[in-house]
C-alpha cells in the first residue's frame, strides 16, 4: 500500500488536520478536542506523531489559544488568508 506522500511530506491526516483548522476554524485557533473530533483522529496521535512535523516544518502553530495554521499552510494549500482579527481589549 502506497502511503501517498506529497512534495511537502504530508500524508491523508496531515492534509486533513491542516485543511480542518483553514476551512472548518478559518485558520484557528482551535482547540486540540475539537480539531481531533473533526478530523476523527486521537488526540494523542495529533499531538505526539503529526503536530511536531507539521510544527517542525512551520505549517502549523500551537498557541495557549489552539491551533493556528500559518501562512505558509494557507499558501502551500491555494487559500486566501482570513482578514486580520480585531482584538476586544
Amino acid at each position: 500500500m502506497a502511503l501517498e506522500v506529497d512534495e511537502a511530506g504530508f500524508d491523508e491526516v496531515d492534509r486533513k488536520i491542516l485543511l480542518a483548522v483553514i476551512d472548518k476554524f478559518a485558520g484557528g485557533p482551535v482547540g486540540i478536542t475539537t480539531l481531533a473530533t473533526s478530523v476523527q483522529e486521537e488526540r494523542n496521535t495529533i499531538e505526539d506523531i503529526y503536530e511536531p512535523y507539521l510544527m517542525q516544518e512551520g505549517f502549523l502553530q500551537i498557541t495557549p489559544r489552539g491551533r493556528l495554521a500559518t501562512e505558509k499552510a494557507f499558501r502551500y494549500f491555494g487559500k486566501k488568508l482570513p482578514p486580520p482579527q480585531k482584538r476586544l481589549f
